[in-house]
Order: C-alpha cells, then sequence, then structure tokens
C-alpha cells in the first residue's frame, strides 16, 4: 500500500520544523529577573495588579533584547519602550468608549503599520505602540491614566538595565566579535572556492559583512574620529574587502585553493577577535596566476591592516559610507514614510484588520477580548515571516501554550505562587523564540494569561475564550489581510529582481567604462550582494506558503542565484583586469550591460518567466566571457514555464 498520500506537504515540513539556534543564557537569565521581580515587588506591596503591569512592560523589554552590541541594546529597547507608553496612554484613555475605541485604536494600526516599513527598530516600535493601545483599549487599567504607561515602560527599561550591567566590562567586545566572524565566514569562502558549496559560503559571507557594518556604522554616526578601537574595526572590515572581492575569481578558476589561505584567514579571525597588533606570520603559497596574485595581495593588505595597532581615521575609506545625522535620516524616514505606496499599502491592511477586529468584539455579544486584535497585530507583520505561516503557527502555538497555562491557572494557587512560576515560565520565550514563531507563541501565551489573571481574576475561565479569540483573529488577517491583496509573486519578485538586474548592468558599466572610484564601485556591490541577500530571505520565507504561491515563488528562485553569479563574475573580471589582465573593449562591455538592462525591463513587464534573446557573442578568451555565459544562463532560466 503506497505512503506517498501520507507525506506532509513540503511547506508544512518548512513551517513546522524548529530552526537550529544557540542557547542565550544571560538573555534568559535577564527574562527571569525582569519578569518576576516587579511580580514579586507587587505583592509585597499589595498592589499585585501594578507588579503584573510592569511585568507586561519587561515583556516586550524580553521580546526587543535580540541585539549582541550594547549601543543597539539602548535602540532596540528603549525606543520601542517610549511607542509603547504612548500607546497604552491612548487605549486606556479610550477604554469603555464602544465606536470611539474602534476609531482611534484603528488609526493607531495605519500609523503603526506605515512607520513599521522603515526599519527593524522601527517595525519593533510600530508593534509595540500598536499592541500596548490594544491592551489599554481592552483591559481596565489600575490607578490613574499616566501610571499604566509608567508601569509598563519601568519594567521594559529594567530588562535594559540588566542587559547593560557588563557593559563597561565588556566594551566594544559585540562588535570586535563581529567582525572577527566577518574573517571566519571568508575563511568559509575561500576554502569552499572551486566547491559546490561557494554558493551557500558567498551568502553567509553577505550576511556576516551586513552584520558587522550595521553595528561598527551605528556606533560611527555618534563616534567617528574619536575612538581607537571603532577606527580599527572598520579598518580591519574594509581590509577584509578585497579579499572578497578575488574569492569570485578563485572560484571561477575551477580549483580549490591552497588549505593555506583559508588557514591565513582563520589566524587573521583570531587576531581580529582578541586584539592583537604585530606581525601576523603569515605562511603563503607562492602566486602563479592573476588570480592567485590577486588572493596574495589581498590577504597581506588586511595582514597589514590587522597588525598596525592604531589607525589614522583620516585615512579610512568609507565602504558603505558614514551614516548621516539622526535628525537628517529620522526627516528623510518620515517623508519616505509619507510618500511610500507600500507604507500606505501596508498600513491600511494593518487598520483594515484591526478595525474589523474591534468592531466585532464591539457589537457581537458574546464577550471577547484585546486578544482578538492583539492576535492580529503578531500575525500581520509581513516583516517577520509570511503571514500566512504565521497565522498557522500562531494558531498551533496558542495551542501549546494554553495546554501549559490550563496546568497553572488550575493548580498553582494565586499570589507568591506566581513568581516562581513566573521564574520558569520567562526564559522559554528568549529560549524558543529563535526556533520559530510558533515556539515563540507557546512560550508567550501562558505567560501573558498568567498576568492577564492577576489584572482580572477569571482564572481557568480565560482559556477557551482565549483560543476562540486566537482562531478569530488567525481568521480575520487571513481573510481581510492576506486573501484579499492579492499581490502575486510573480509581479512582486519581478520588480525586485528587475531593480537587481538593472543595477547589476550598471555595475558592469562602472566596473569597466567608468572612472568611478574604487570606494564607489565597492559600495555598489555591498548594495547589490545586500539587495540579492534581502531578496534571497523573502524567497526562503515564501517557501513557506501552500501553493501555488510557494510554487510560483520556487521557480523564479534560480534566477536569483544567477544575478548572484552575475556580479561574482563581474567583480572577478575586475580583479583579473587589476592583475594584469586584458580589459574588455568598450563595444563587449556595452553589449553585456545591454543584454542585462534588456532583461531588467523584460522582467518588469512580464507576468510570467520569458525568453530574451539577444546575441552574447564576444571574443574568446576576454575576461567578460564567464560573465557572458552567467548572463547566457540567466536568460535561459527565464524562458516560459
Amino acid at each position: 500500500m503506497s505512503r506517498i498520500g501520507l507525506t506532509p506537504p513540503d511547506w508544512l515540513v518548512r513551517n513546522l520544523q524548529p530552526q537550529p539556534s544557540p542557547v542565550n543564557r544571560p538573555a534568559m537569565a535577564r527574562a527571569a529577573i525582569a519578569m518576576a521581580l516587579p511580580l514579586a515587588i507587587g505583592l509585597a506591596v499589595d498592589q499585585a495588579a501594578y507588579g503584573a503591569l510592569a511585568s507586561m512592560g519587561a515583556l516586550s523589554g524580553v521580546i526587543g533584547d535580540t541585539a549582541d552590541a550594547y549601543r543597539m541594546r539602548i535602540l532596540n529597547i528603549a525606543i520601542p519602550q517610549l511607542f509603547g507608553a504612548v500607546g497604552v496612554t491612548l487605549g486606556s484613555l479610550v477604554y469603555g468608549q464602544g465606536w470611539l475605541a474602534v476609531w482611534v485604536v484603528t488609526g493607531v494600526a495605519l500609523v503603526s503599520g506605515m512607520i513599521s516599513t522603515i526599519g527593524a527598530v522601527a517595525s519593533v516600535s510600530g508593534l509595540l505602540l500598536l499592541l500596548n493601545s490594544v491592551v489599554g483599549a481592552g483591559l481596565a487599567m489600575p490607578g490613574p491614566w499616566w501610571l499604566a504607561p509608567l508601569l509598563m515602560t519601568g519594567g521594559g527599561l529594567l530588562v535594559l538595565l540588566l542587559a547593560l550591567l557588563a557593559w563597561p566590562l565588556r566594551s566594544g567586545v559585540p562588535e570586535r566579535a563581529a567582525v572577527a566572524g566577518t574573517y571566519r565566514a571568508v575563511a568559509g569562502l575561500m576554502a569552499a572556492c572551486g566547491r559546490e558549496e561557494y554558493d551557500e559560503a558567498r551568502h553567509a559571507v553577505t550576511q556576516s559583512l551586513n552584520q558587522s557594518y550595521d553595528l561598527v556604522l551605528a556606533r560611527r554616526a555618534r563616534h567617528h574620529g574619536r575612538s581607537p578601537e571603532l577606527t580599527r574595526l572598520l579598518a580591519q572590515l574594509n581590509a577584509i574587502t578585497p579579499v572578497v572581492e578575488a574569492a569570485p575569481a578563485a572560484h571561477l578558476s575551477g580549483r580549490p585553493l591552497a588549505p593555506e589561505i583559508p588557514a591565513a584567514v582563520r589566524h587573521l579571525a583570531q587576531a581580529v577577535e582578541t586584539g592583537y597588533t604585530g606581525p601576523t606570520g603569515l605562511s603563503l603559497p607562492v602566486p602563479v596566476s592573476e588570480t592567485a596574485r590577486a588572493v596574495d595581495h589581498a590577504l597581506r593588505h588586511a595582514a597589514e591592516v590587522v597588525a598596525v595597532p592604531d589607525v589614522d581615521p583620516r585615512g579610512i575609506d568609507d565602504r558603505l559610507g558614514r551614516p548621516a545625522a539622526l535628525g537628517v535620516r529620522a526627516a528623510g524616514a518620515a517623508r519616505n514614510v509619507a510618500l511610500s505606496a507600500a507604507s500606505w499599502r501596508y498600513g491600511l491592511r494593518l487598520a483594515l484588520c484591526i478595525g474589523l477586529a474591534q468592531a466585532l468584539v464591539s457589537i457581537v455579544p458574546v464577550p471577547r477580548s484585546y486578544w482578538v486584535a492583539l492576535t492580529i497585530t503578531f500575525v500581520l507583520k509581513p516583516d517577520f515571516g509570511s503571514v500566512f505561516s504565521r497565522a498557522l503557527l500562531r494558531a498551533l502555538g496558542t495551542v501549546a501554550g494554553l495546554v501549559v497555562a490550563a496546568a497553572v491557572l488550575s493548580q498553582v494557587p494565586r499570589g507568591w505562587w506566581d513568581v516562581p512560576v513566573m521564574l520558569l515560565l520567562a526564559p522559554l520565550i528568549p529560549a524558543l523564540t529563535p526556533r520559530g514563531y510558533g515556539y515563540q507563541t507557546a512560550a508567550i501565551t501562558p505567560v501573558i494569561l498568567l498576568l492577564s489573571d492577576v489584572l482580572n481574576h477569571q482564572g481557568t475561565a480565560l482559556l477557551m475564550p482565549r483560543l476562540l479569540d486566537s482562531l478569530m483573529g488567525c481568521a480575520i488577517a487571513l481573510v481581510a489581510g492576506y486573501l484579499l491583496w492579492p499581490e502575486s509573486w510573480h509581479t512582486r519578485v519581478g520588480d525586485r529582481l528587475a531593480d537587481a538586474v538593472a543595477d547589476t548592468a550598471a555595475y558592469v558599466e562602472s566596473a569597466f567604462l567608468d572612472s568611478t572610484e574604487p570606494s564607489a564601485r565597492a559600495r555598489m556591490r555591498r548594495r547589490l550582494y545586500r539587495d540579492l541577500s534581502v531578496i534571497r530571505t523573502e524567497f526562503q520565507r515564501a517557501l513557506t506558503e501552500p501553493p501555488p504561491t510557494g510554487r510560483r515563488a520556487a521557480a523564479w528562485w534560480p534566477l536569483v542565484v544567477a544575478v548572484e553569479r552575475i556580479v561574482d563574475a563581474t567583480t572577478a573580471a575586475r580583479v583579473r583586469v587589476r592583475h594584469g589582465a586584458q580589459p574588455p573593449s568598450p563595444a563587449e562591455v556595452s553589449q553585456v550591460a545591454l543584454q542585462l538592462s534588456e532583461l531588467a525591463e523584460g522582467l518588469r513587464e512580464a507576468e510570467t518567466l520569458y525568453e530574451v534573446r539577444t546575441d552574447l557573442t564576444g571574443p574568446a578568451g576576454s575576461v567578460l566571457e564567464p560573465v557572458r555565459q552567467e548572463v547566457a544562463a540567466a536568460r535561459a532560466i527565464t524562458s516560459p514555464r
């Protein structure tokens, strides 16, 4: 008897499979203390409700406690807390006000959705703005109007205080560890040259470079030219870039590199991580080709930079540029949000769903709760992943969390026993969150139900209404926020890839025709890889969607890889020319750029993949021959299916 019918679909397996992640024990300890301590203090002064509110604020701080760098922790935790305080204030002011509450929370949802498109910190800030306004509008807050935001903000800042305790002893370590991690990722890339593992290793390097530059440049916005450690880290990041640029040339040679080369990069990584300065003692093979000379030259340059104890900030070449002042960036972000069709579209989607939820719980005579809108807020976060998969995982995680909550609420007496229970449950949130959204939901559900019970004393009567509310919220998000917005993956992916292909055409021209500065060319290449990395991440999310969305996304996946290889081949050609190869003719460069431009235009106009017919013949032995081959491969990928 065949068992094929019993095999779960691939998209479902991808959704349920836990993501591998190390256990962050310090974050678990911070969660336990920050969420149990306010509860204990509230019980001690006979104000358990006040302690529960502070623990709710700590919960939002625990969710945002994800950064390694201490300065980034301030941004990730403190700024969202301010938005959360505004949200709970607005919500509590309209508590019990009927349709006024519906309109106010819906307006907050519109603003929350729009600012969530700015970036990671803004996304969490928008999330807390809406979450706390929903909670404030759905739960009666104890004390005067200003007390709830004060207590909740205090709970979140307690998490920040605990996260910053070791800052004086470990200043700079996370940034230095990130740069050292980038060097190790590059060592893996050099070891993968000429092998099938190269594409994944290159993607890992892109992600590591993104993280390291984000951490270092976040500090540089305030400390440019004044921190010797920061100056060295930036110089070391810039120094590894030529090694990354030489890797495509080494890979296209088809032969693995000598083991001494990745070993040398790992040796440099150790020096970066420990802060060692001095002779590095690299043992490199004698270069015998253009590619080998490029790798050798790049490695020796990186070793020189790592060995220098003091770096003059005036001699540092910005590979990604210095961030603008905070005021300038804030004004630019606000302008972009106000004028962006994407931000308005997402804001309206979120507002529609929240408005429906708030109207539903106001009209239906059966008692409901803020949990419906809260569920929608968590589910309808496209920057956090697929809406469909999050709705599925939210429902499954809620069921698992309710099982734990049922045991706690039915067996554990209310009062001081809540403190040890919180000490056990709170660490599960940072432990399970990296595993996946369903696991995070399963960890958060019993915690928030326990705190809700401290506020409204409903006990196990909370359980079934919460399950029903969660399922209703998931249904609203799926219908009003997902099915009614048929943004085809063909169009969305086609537009994004078209932009990347057009940028690749400009990169080809700048590499051989323009008198572009090397730093500007490097920034162009880094932006290309960063954009392609974002597209790659979006594809991975799309694969968790059920057919036909996941299947359509999979059809476009080979083109993403093809564009990455075109960029690699162009970089390799540039490296070879710089180390002695014959440069291509302007006519040959223009032909390749034209082919890419036509491909980009075709992707914008097409609903499905199709073939672009342009002659790509050129002189044999040209440095651009691998580029022409990769463009031809991309052209073949875009044939009809």
